[in-house]
């Protein structure tokens, strides 16, 4: 990069810390700081879903899946945009009528307060690890690209981000989403996906010139597309920093009509860096590292100025995740086990400055943990697997099925995180099997506790009609 590239991004940087102090002045509640004061409308939800479920990974990683498989690389992203989907087809009414902030308050209502507090912990555990993933991303590619320390860039990046969270909430945090909705919007469709093409000749010289095997949809293998499916279609549907967002929409329409359409974006997007990462394979045929398919790709064909653009892009898909994972975590914190627990007789403003306290305080934690760790990818396979294995069934029962009952769905989630865990210890942490079997236990517990034990008086006060 040249001097101008790294204006441009060191730029972007500012904007978001002037838009962070601009949302610091509507969160005056904690609804609003939580919540955006639940009053986005079609586009700025659009925005705002789709700038969180893509994050560094959908970008880098997908690009990473096109070079080494071709147009099967599409599986990743793609099952993420189905579990929005699938959000959004099945879920989003009773979801918009239960007036909650968190999914774990959503559990509570429906069975009783020791299956909130134990979602709740699951939930937060697994929203830092996600915002952990994102920091060490972002270190990495400020590292790469300002020769800056590591620590140093993980610093910077993770601190930007947290100190546009930490002032505004919510509406910083979709404020930033829509200018890196923006961002990534422009610089993958219309800058990256064109000249990546223009540069290898058009789509029929990159059709002539890869191996067939990169144009079969399965050639990165059943097992894997299965692995996806389990981790992210069913991950999205119950992963707080998603639900988070759905709570920010105007109308339950908005929110449901939004959501398929952050699903069918997402899977635009997949398939337009697949085919930036099949175009890196033809350009760069011996590449070291697939992971640096996009960068090299970027850092080869885009004009000066362009560049810092669409870089800027990656680091704006990177904070958008940090910065709504970072809320999700706090939120659980807070709403979930602080206030009900130690503070219950607090009043708006007092919350509203816990929430704060928190959200700084976890993404103190992220940061540490990014320096510390530095790589994450397997301890984000295993956070994604214990949310499906624990979590999907109590919650996916609980809504269709009314004989359900709290002790079930406390037994439920404690029995799927535990057979998780046992299985990936045994088995290996990139094996799929650990989550079917820690989703199949959890459902036998959940329909057989269901039976043989009768509902109690929390079933019936905390039932969501």
């Amino acid at each position: 990069m040249n001097s101008i590239d790294t204006i441009v991004i060191l730029l972007y940087f500012a904007l978001l810390i002037a838009v962070g102090v601009i949302g610091s002045r509507r969160a005056r509640t904690s609804e609003e700081y939580a919540l955006a004061g639940r009053n986005l409308g079609m586009f700025m939800f659009l925005g705002c879903l789709s700038a969180v479920i893509l994050g560094g990974a959908s970008t880098i990683g997908t690009a990473k899946l096109g070079y080494t498989y071709g147009i099967s690389g599409i599986w990743f992203v793609t099952m993420i945009g189905a579990g929005i989907m699938l959000l959004g087809a099945l879920f989003i009414k009773r979801i918009s009528q239960s007036n909650v902030t968190t999914i774990s308050e959503f559990l509570g209502k429906r069975y009783n307060a020791e299956t909130r507090l134990v979602s709740a912990l699951v939930a937060a555990i697994y929203t830092l690890m996600v915002a952990v993933t994102q920091v060490i991303g972002m270190g990495t590619i400020i590292n790469v690209l300002l020769g800056w320390d590591m620590t140093l860039s993980m610093v910077v990046g993770g601190g930007i981000v947290l100190f546009y969270t930490i002032l505004g909430g919510m509406w910083s945090v979709t404020m930033t989403d829509i200018i890196q909705f923006i961002v990534m919007t422009v610089g993958v469709f219309l800058v990256m996906l064109p000249m990546s093409l223009s540069h290898v000749g058009g789509w029929d010289q990159l059709a002539s010139r890869l191996p067939a095997a990169h144009f079969d949809l399965t050639s990165i293998g059943g097992e894997q597309i299965f692995q996806y499916f389990l981790l992210y279609a069913l991950g999205m549907v119950v992963s707080q920093d998603i639900w988070q967002r759905v709570f920010t929409a105007r109308t339950m329409q908005i929110s449901r009509t939004g959501s398929v359409l952050a699903g069918v974006y997402s899977m635009l997007y997949a398939v337009s860096l697949t085919i930036i990462g099949m175009c890196a394979f033809v350009a760069f045929p011996q590449l070291e590292n697939p992971q640096n398919a996009f960068t090299t790709m970027a850092i080869s064909i885009l004009p000066n100025g362009v560049l810092g653009l669409v870089l800027a892009s990656v680091c704006s898909a990177l904070m958008s995740t940090a910065s709504g994972t970072l809320l999700a975590s706090s939120t659980l914190l807070t709403h979930d086990i602080m206030k009900p627990y130690w503070f219950r007789d607090m009043d708006d403003r007092q919350l509203l400055r816990l929430s704060r306290v928190t959200t700084l305080f976890i993404g103190a934690l992220a940061i540490v943990f990014s320096i510390w760790i530095q790589d994450v990818l397997v301890a984000l396979d295993v956070a994604y697997a214990i949310l499906s294995g624990a979590i999907f069934v109590p919650l996916v029962v609980g809504y269709f099925w009314k004989r359900a009952t709290a002790k079930a769905a406390f037994s439920s989630i404690i029995a799927g995180t535990v057979v998780v865990l046992a299985g990936l210890a045994i088995e290996g942490l990139s094996s799929t099997n650990p989550i079917m079997y820690g989703i199949a236990v959890s459902l036998a517990v959940m329909i057989g506790m269901s039976y043989t034990t009768a509902p109690s008086v929390s079933d019936n006060v905390h039932s969501i009609k």
